[in-house]
């Protein structure tokens, strides 16, 4: 009897499945010490799969010129993630959009520090324009809006 219990416990335990569990994307975020939206959109990576690895620097339009930004589409920061580059607050499906499509460019970026965008305060006005960009200076092309 208690041979029976056992192995229809076993067998119960067996058949329940697991939770999955999604792999972490793992990410390293440049950007200016003072600014905290750029804190709270590495919160809203991190809630959506992401870990992220934030330094703080004092050149940031460096990096985002060297990584291939246009100087007039930069964001309040530099994420570098899988391979790309992702400035600003880009919207985590986006992210996720780039990273499954793998299409032939440096990266995306929605400029400035729109309202309402992830990590930033307000209400969302309007159309964000995400803007796909190369390393080679061809003019950006629009990748997704939102």
């Amino acid at each position: 009897m208690k041979l029976t219990y056992r192995l229809a416990a076993l067998a119960a335990l067996i058949a329940t499945p697991l939770p999955a569990f999604a792999a972490t994307i793992n990410a390293v975020m440049y950007k200016n010490p003072q600014c905290s939206c750029c804190e709270s959109y590495a919160n809203y990576l991190e809630h959506n799969g992401f870990k992220v690895e934030i330094k703080p620097v004092n050149n940031l339009s460096q990096i985002s010129s060297d990584a291939g930004v246009p100087a007039d589409l930069e964001g309040c920061h530099t994420l570098m993630v899988d391979g790309y580059v992702v400035d600003g607050l880009v919207p985590v499906d986006i992210v996720k959009k780039l990273l499954a499509e793998r299409p032939a460019i440096a990266g995306i970026t929605l400029a400035g520090m729109p309202a309402g965008a992830p990590g930033m305060g307000g209400e969302k006005d309007g159309t964000w324009t995400i803007y796909a960009f190369t390393k080679d200076g061809k003019a950006p092309t629009v990748y997704a809006t939102e």
